[in-house]
């Protein structure tokens, strides 16, 4: 709890007034409970639906699609979490602490990256929350996407306050109206066949297991964005396992609902699958509070995915301009220019959703991963949290402009993927030779992390010896030569400089 007469207290506002700045001890606020909400909710979505239909859709069966999409959550999960337990000790969003492994500048190339995924994700998620909408509303389509994006607008400039609360509804509303859908969906039908009917497929298992990895790793660039005003006393293991469960379970949940739901209907709910879902539930009140429920998980995840793209856009902007922060004024105009972006896209891409977005989700590992890779190693097997944050916002400071380090393992780590890439676009020299198989979104993890931490270790990193936060009035001792910088002990586990 805060002590309010410790340190001066901002006045609360409405709306959000902080962007990539450090979040002082004085404004940290929250329960581990809203990072499992927000995270289950955010996963109890239609679009996790589609995603877990693909896997039967291009060609798995129930039972080993299923058993795919388990591992790939725990293992893509693990990897998500471990950046949302960065949140609450560092302060900071996520793309922000990426200076240290790439460079003030440097952290822009895999900001840019960022950014397309947010779109991308944003524009396919606003397609099937339109169609919701124009059911829900009478409003077509193309009015129903506005509308959504418009409400997107406003949640996000409201902010971290409001996207929680949003979430604790969502989760709610989403395990209702799942244990409806699946009620639904079962009865009259012997599950026990399906499971039975088993043609297992190396290719299809492990596409299985990329489509739900695939999944939780494209949340790694914001999820600490969203545990950022923790306390920091919050355990670093109660953070993952909070963000981690909520994920994995909620995003489970959908994809076992998309199995069967594709495997039982097949061609009626590939390309409907708006109106399949709510069909379940017959018609008048019972099917609106469907398509109430398809929009609102929508709503919370494209919202979340807004928010995002203010934080990557202001940290590219201070990396260019030298600021540590951007204005109100300028974090509502990047607001409003990315949902317009969003809804223009969803517009002019409405029609052929399913096929493009399967391409664009397996694709997207192939620049995530190692990004996530190298984070992570430097997080916890390199640097081991020991950061220096002011230095973050300063090209002549300790972490410079470019770490040339971080960019060429980066950059092998995304060219050593192509040949395992199989995507309906692109696909790599040696798929076939694995029989069709993807794997590169484990060769993407593998070998950047061990290039980076082999290189780390060689060139002997320069890192503080604790971390360093931009608050005088935190206890601990100054950093030499620094006027506003305070050095904060870290874990009883972390290792010595070396």
């Amino acid at each position: 709890m805060t002590n309010r007469s410790a340190a001066p207290h901002p006045a609360r506002s409405l709306a959000e007034r902080r962007t990539i700045d450090y979040i002082p001890d004085t404004e940290r606020h929250g329960r581990l409970a809203s990072q499992f909400t927000l995270w289950l909710g955010a996963n109890l979505q239609i679009t996790a639906i589609v995603t877990g239909a693909l896997a039967v859709v291009l060609g798995g069966d129930v039972f080993w699609s299923l058993v795919g999409l388990s591992i790939g959550q725990l293992l893509g999960g693990a990897v998500m979490a471990l950046h949302g337990a960065q949140g609450p000790r560092l302060g900071l969003p996520q793309m922000i602490s990426s200076r240290v492994q790439f460079g003030v500048f440097g952290a822009i190339v895999p900001l840019v990256l960022v950014c397309l995924m947010y779109v991308g994700f944003s524009a396919s998620g606003a397609v099937l929350a339109g169609q919701a909408i124009a059911e829900l509303t009478g409003i077509d389509a193309a009015g129903s996407i506005v509308l959504f994006a418009a409400i997107v607008v406003v949640l996000t400039v409201f902010g971290y306050r409001t996207i929680h609360a949003l979430g604790r509804v969502t989760s709610v509303v989403g395990v209702l109206a799942f244990a409806y859908l699946f009620a639904r969906l079962l009865s009259g039908h012997d599950i026990g066949a399906l499971l039975a009917d088993r043609h297992f497929s190396l290719a299809n298992f492990l596409l299985a297991i990329s489509l739900s990895a695939s999944w939780q790793i494209a949340y790694g660039p914001y999820v600490a964005d969203y545990s950022r005003y923790l306390p920091r006393t919050v355990s670093a293991s109660r953070t993952f396992w909070a963000v981690g469960l909520g994920s994995i379970i909620g995003s489970q949940a959908s994809m076992t609902f998309g199995v069967l739901a594709s495997a039982l209907a097949g061609k009626a709910f590939a390309g409907h699958e708006v109106a399949y879902v709510v069909g379940l539930g017959a018609s008048g009140a019972t099917a609106a509070a469907l398509y109430f429920a398809i929009a609102l998980g929508k709503l919370t995840v494209t919202t979340l995915n807004a928010y995002g793209s203010v934080m990557s856009i202001a940290t590219i902007a201070t990396g260019l301009t030298g600021r540590e922060r951007v204005s109100n004024r300028a974090r509502v105009i990047s607001i409003v220019c990315v949902v317009v972006i969003v809804a223009w896209l969803a517009l002019a891409g409405r029609h052929g959703f399913l096929k493009h977005f399967s391409a664009f989700i397996l694709f997207l590992l192939a620049f995530f991963t190692p990004w996530s890779a190298i984070n992570l190693v430097d997080y916890y097997c390199v640097t081991k949290e020991r950061y220096d944050i002011p230095a973050l916002f300063d090209p002549n400071g300790r972490y410079g402009r470019w770490n040339w380090l971080g960019l060429s393992v980066y950059v092998v780590g995304v060219l050593v993927q192509m040949p395992f890439i199989a995507t309906s676009f692109y696909t790599g020299p040696l798929v076939d030779a694995l029989g069709g198989t993807d794997i590169s979104w484990i060769v993407g993890l593998v070998v950047p992390a061990l290039l980076y931490y082999v290189g780390a270790r060689a060139r002997r990193v320069r890192m503080p010896e604790r971390l360093i936060v931009p608050e005088a009035a935190s206890v601990g001792t100054r950093e030499p030569g620094t006027d506003r910088a305070t050095v904060v002990g870290v874990a009883d586990s972390e290792a010595k400089s070396g």
